[in-house]
C-alpha cells in the first residue's frame, strides 16, 4: 500500500503543517493553470499513477512549462501515460500541476524501518536530492532513534552538521522536519520520503518545501484507516491474485505477496522472510510470485490460500516449490494438509495438470505433515521429492530449477503421458 506524488501528498503533508509546493489536481481550469504561470514562473505537470511509482522524471513523464499552449500539451500527453518497471506496466489517470520551488539547495529526507539497528531510522543529506542513489555513503546521514521518544530537533542538528551542511539550513530543516514523524508514527507508515525538499527563499527566509512525496503503509496497522483515504486508492497496486490473497490478511499467519513474473514457471508458496528473500533471489525470473505465508496459519486461512494461489498458477507452473525454513511454532502437518488439500481441489476442478511437487520444510509434526502430502500426490500421480530441515535451502533451490529446466525439455511430456493427458 503506497502513494506517491504530491496530489494525496498534500493532504498528508497539511495534518502536520509542513510546508508543500502549490499542488493542483487535473480539475484545474485554463484560467487557474495561467495564474499558476504567471505567480510561480513556471509549473511542472506530473503524471497521477496510484501507489508506487517513482523514477517518473527519469523515464521522461515530467512536463515543465512556462506558458499555457505548453502547459495543455503536455497535460494531453501525460494524462493517460503508461509506466514500465520490469514486467509491472502502470497506466496515469490524471495530472498534477505543481508550481515551482526556485532554491539552490535540495534535500533528501526519509523515515523508515530499519532492519539492521531494529529502529525507526532518519535519512538525510542536502547533497544531491533526486540524485540520492548516485551519492557516497559519507555525504549521507543515517540516524536510527528510540520508537518511545520519536525523531528529535538534535537528530536532525547533529546529522546535519555531521555532513557540513550549509549553517543556514540547518535551523529551518530543525524547525520542520522533527513533524515528519507525527505523520509516519500516527497512521502506520512503514516508510515516508520527501525527495527533494526544496529551501525556498520565498519571504526572505529560507523554508523547506516539499517538492514530492512517497509513503508505505502497514496494511495490518488500523492506523491508516484514520486518514479516511479513498477506497479505491490503493486498488491499482495489486493485481487481481494480490487482492484475493490480501483478504484473508489477519493477525495469525502472514499473507504477504507480490506477482514477480506473470509469465514464470515455478510457482513457490513460501514461509518466512529469510526463505522469501533468497527464493526471491535465486529464483529470479523463473517465480511467478513472491510470498510470505508463515506465522502459523490456520487451516482454513492456508486452505484460501492455496486455492486462491493455485486457481492463478497451476496452470502455467512446471514446478510447485513449497519451501522455508525450520519452523518454531507453525504447525507444519496444518500446513502442508491444507496446501495437499489445495492441490486436490484444483484437479478436482481443473482436472489434472503435469506437475512436479518439491518441498523443503522443517519444525513442528514435519514428518506426519509430509506423510499427508506424499499420499496426496500419491493418488494424484504427481512425482515429487522432499527436503527436511537438514538440506541447505540454496540447493534446495537449485533442485527446483532444475527439475524446472527438466520439465521444459520433455519432463512435462513425460508426466503426461503418465497422467494419461492428450
Amino acid at each position: 500500500m503506497q502513494i506517491t506524488g504530491m496530489l494525496w501528498g498534500r493532504k498528508l503533508l497539511d495534518l502536520v503543517e509542513f510546508p508543500r509546493s502549490d499542488v493542483r489536481g487535473p480539475e484545474i481550469s485554463v484560467d487557474e493553470i495561467k495564474e499558476m504561470i504567471s505567480k510561480h514562473g513556471q509549473v511542472f505537470i506530473k503524471p497521477v499513477f496510484k501507489g508506487g511509482v517513482g523514477k517518473k522524471g527519469k523515464s521522461g513523464l515530467l512536463g515543465r512549462v512556462n506558458n499555457i499552449h505548453d502547459a495543455l500539451k503536455e497535460k494531453e500527453r501525460l494524462y493517460f501515460a503508461t509506466h514500465q518497471d520490469g514486467n509491472a506496466v502502470t497506466k496515469a489517470n490524471g495530472v498534477t500541476f505543481e508550481g515551482g520551488v526556485p532554491a539552490d539547495i535540495e534535500v533528501y529526507f526519509s523515515i523508515s524501518d530499519n532492519t539492521i539497528y531494529r529502529a525507526p531510522t532518519m535519512t538525510i543529506t542536502h547533497h544531491g536530492g533526486v540524485d540520492i542513489e548516485e551519492l557516497p555513503e559519507d555525504k549521507i546521514a543515517v540516524v536510527p532513534f528510540d520508537p518511545l521518544t520519536g525523531l528529535k530537533a538534535f537528530h536532525v542538528s547533529n546529522a546535519l552538521m555531521s555532513l557540513g551542511a550549509p549553517p543556514q539550513i540547518i535551523s529551518p530543516l530543525v524547525q520542520h522536519l522533527p513533524k515528519l514523524w507525527d505523520l509516519y508514527n500516527n497512521y502506520g507508515m512503514l516508510m515516508l520520503e520527501l525527495n527533494p525538499i526544496r529551501m525556498s527563499t520565498a519571504g526572505g527566509r529560507l523554508t523547506p518545501v516539499a517538492c514530492d512525496f512517497k509513503c508505505a503503509f502497514d496494511q495490518d496497522d488500523p492506523a491508516w484507516k484514520r486518514l479516511h483515504l479513498p477506497t479505491d486508492l490503493f486498488a491499482s497496486d495489486d493485481s487481481d491474485f494480490e487482492q484475493e490473497i490480501n483478504q484473508l490478511r489477519t493477525y495469525q499467519g502472514q499473507s504477504d505477496v507480490y506477482v514477480i513474473n506473470d509469465k514464470g514457471s515455478i510457482t513457490a508458496p513460501t514461509f518466512g522472510g529469510g526463505a522469501n528473500a533468497m527464493v526471491t533471489e535465486l529464483l529470479g525470473e523463473d517465480a511467478t510470485i513472491s510470498s510470505d505465508f508463515g506465522g502459523n496459519p490456520p487451516y482454513e486461512k492456508m486452505h484460501d490460500i492455496s486455492r486462491i494461489t493455485f486457481k492463478y498458477w497451476m496452470e502455467q507452473s512446471n514446478v510447485l516449490f513449497i519451501i522455508g525454513g525450520k519452523a518454531n511454532n507453525t504447525d507444519i502437518y496444518e500446513t502442508f494438509r491444507a496446501m495437499a488439500d489445495g492441490i486436490k481441489w484444483y484437479f478436482q476442478n481443473y482436472g489434472p495438470k503435469p506437475l512436479f511437487v518439491v518441498v523443503g520444510r522443517g519444525g513442528p509434526n514435519l514428518i506426519k505433515g509430509m506423510g499427508y502430502l506424499r499420499d496426496t500426490l500419491d493418488s494424484l500421480g504427481l512425482p515429487y521429492r522432499f527436503f527436511g530441515h537438514d538440506s541447505a535451502m540454496s540447493e534446495v533451490i537449485n533442485y527446483a530449477r532444475a527439475v524446472n529446466d527438466w520439465m521444459k525439455n520433455g519432463g512435462k511430456e513425460e508426466i503426461k503421458k503418465a497422467l494419461n493427458i492428450k
